[in-house]
């Protein structure tokens, strides 16, 4: 099962999209994030108030991200939601602006976010002498496999696996909620149906029909969108042509 298909199975498990905004930090995560962003430099819309679309405007205009890290997050979000035959990846999904907004919308990210980005800079400087851009992309991928694996990870990787998972809670979310996303996951929502009685097997395993005065006054597709009405005597009216 590739990784796009096990996450779309989360979303539509019992946790549901929930479970992927959970992402909030451990006291400890963020006082190790103060510290390593400390010794590092850092590298309108559908049911809106008028009050919440001023609120996104003023969020908008700002921003978060400096152009490394936003390319950093690019990369990320690629690997855990790559392209395949039936949608884009996170980045033709716009989960980078998703994440940017998401920084803004609620700073308690801000500071695990860019303190785990640091945090990979310099663990792709520790072993292959460059930052985490300018590493190839098996060298990515092999600093990714130490932490997107909780239960293999080593002791000191625990930092960089929480940090991690909270982007992969980030570009799940951003992906599985946006047009793209949807389409992926084929959900189709609630729709208008038509119900045309007890299916004619179940009904023949019971030994009973549908006569037919009721299916004359009940089963209408053409009327499927209008209420029944009954008159004093209980005889069902039907709406005059």
């Amino acid at each position: 099962m590739d990784r796009k298909e096990y996450i779309k199975l989360m979303m539509a498990g019992s946790l549901g999209a929930g479970l992927f905004m959970a992402t909030g930090c451990t006291e400890e995560d963020r006082q190790l994030s103060e510290q390593i962003i400390a010794n590092n430099s850092p590298g309108d819309g559908y049911g809106r108030t008028e009050e919440e679309k001023k609120h996104d405007q003023r969020l908008h205009a700002d921003t978060f991200f400096t152009t490394e890290e936003k390319e950093m997050v690019a990369v990320l979000s690629d690997i855990i939601i790559p392209a395949d035959e039936i949608s884009g990846s996170a980045t033709d999904a716009g989960v980078v602006e998703f994440i940017e907004f998401m920084m803004k919308d609620y700073p308690p990210f801000q500071v695990p976010t860019r303190g785990g980005l640091m945090w990979l800079n310099n663990l792709c400087r520790k072993d292959y002498g460059s930052d985490f851009l300018s590493c190839s992309s098996q060298q990515r991928m092999e600093v990714i496999d130490k932490i997107a694996w909780p239960n293999d990870a080593a002791p000191d990787m625990e930092y960089g696996v929480r940090f991690f998972n909270r982007m992969r809670n980030l570009v799940s979310t951003g992906f599985f909620t946006s047009e793209m996303g949807i389409k992926d996951m084929d959900y189709r929502g609630n729709r208008a149906n038509f119900w045309d009685g007890v299916p004619d097997d179940v009904l023949a395993k019971h030994g009973l029909s549908y006569d037919k005065k009721t299916l004359e006054e009940t089963i209408r597709f053409e009327e499927r969108g209008v209420m029944a009405e009954w008159d004093e005597d209980g005889n069902l009216i039907r709406p005059r042509a």
